[in-house]
């Protein structure tokens, strides 16, 4: 990563203002990963975003130091009552799916809420938001795994056990782990900006934008067998992107039935073919724009889109922004070449 002075200074823009406090809820067992998610996204210091960055602040419910996985130890800024001036509240996952939410922490992100803050859950975090009751009547998601655990317990919320997270204004909830760092990079776009998101993005060496509809990378456990079948038929979908891939000819590749090798292939991958196909192809573009000098029809070409045309509307799509865009804006320097 190049120095601080090194990187271009984007100034933070907000349709409206914004609380820029983000508060996440600790407490005895906090999830590392989660924790550490928002953390980065929201706590490391970004001279080169300022002014209008955020300011990022620890709350528990606790007193004294805080046990925390893998031999952890965190001592909370603030207690509870710091949580109705956050404009945003990050709960990054629960010590467990079936390990009752103490009621002060409830009425404390009511409370939170009713002033204003947005509620945002990472993971299993989403059983914390749920049990505050304001999640019922509307969508959710959190990790593949507890999903129907979620549903049986909350009835009246929607759970949608595919998507990475659900956007629901004031109240958004993520999928397993790593999809908490694709919420919060949404809610850095919502604040600031498509730029400013990318920049920081980048920073982190992940994709600038990943879709919340964009189903998580497993839906659910698949039989060996069947993980076998279509482990060749994915890796010749990897080597043959620029071919015609019809979902007859693959399906002969899996020895199945057309219907069988659809319904099989989303339980394994969480998407349908032709999705799978287009993420694939959209992030061997991205891989081009950034180490290669191809022009934007040639690597639609390479990639399997056919025309630049059917390439910038898939990118845009999945991404938030054109490849010529992103070119500029993520190319790696070209070595001249001495002969």
């Amino acid at each position: 990563m190049p120095p601080l002075d090194q990187i271009l200074p984007i100034r933070c823009r907000t349709t409206k203002a914004i609380n820029p406090l983000v508060a996440a809820l600790v407490y005895d067992g906090l999830c590392g990963f989660e924790f550490a998610c928002a953390a980065e996204i929201f706590g490391l210091p970004r001279p080169e975003l300022q002014p209008g960055w955020y300011r990022f602040e620890t709350c528990a419910a606790e007193r004294g130091t805080l046990h925390a996985q893998h031999g952890l130890r965190v001592v909370a800024d603030a207690g509870l009552d710091r949580l109705v001036e956050a404009g945003t509240i990050i709960i990054p996952g629960w010590k467990g799916i079936d390990v009752p939410v103490p009621t002060r922490v409830l009425n404390a992100l009511r409370e939170a809420h009713a002033r204003g803050a947005r509620l945002l859950s990472i993971c299993s975090g989403s059983f914390v938001l749920a049990a505050t009751g304001l999640l019922d009547g509307r969508r959710a998601t959190t990790h593949w795994r507890y999903a129907e655990a979620l549903q049986r317990a909350y009835p009246r919320i929607t759970v949608d056990p595919a998507v990475l997270y659900v956007d629901e204004g004031h109240l958004l909830t993520s999928a397993g782990s790593a999809a908490g760092l694709d919420l919060c990079l949404h809610l850095v776009r919502r604040d600031h900006g498509p730029d400013v998101a990318n920049q920081v993005a980048r920073r982190l060496v992940i994709p600038p934008h990943r879709d919340g509809g964009q189903a998580q990378f497993v839906e659910r456990p698949v039989h060996k067998r069947e993980a076998g079948a279509l482990s060749k038929v994915i890796d010749s979908m990897h080597r043959r992107l620029a071919a015609n891939q019809s979902v007859a000819t693959l399906a002969a590749m899996a020895a199945m039935s057309e219907r069988s090798f659809m319904r099989r292939f989303k339980e394994a991958t969480g998407m349908s073919p032709a999705d799978w196909l287009i993420s694939a192809r959209v992030d061997r573009a991205r891989e081009l724009l950034e180490s290669s000098s191809l022009s934007i029809d040639a690597i639609a070409g390479e990639c399997g889109f056919g025309s630049a045309i059917t390439l910038r509307h898939h990118f845009r799509r999945r991404l938030g922004i054109s490849p010529s865009s992103y070119k500029a804006r993520f190319a790696q320097p070209q070595r001249i070449r001495r002969g």
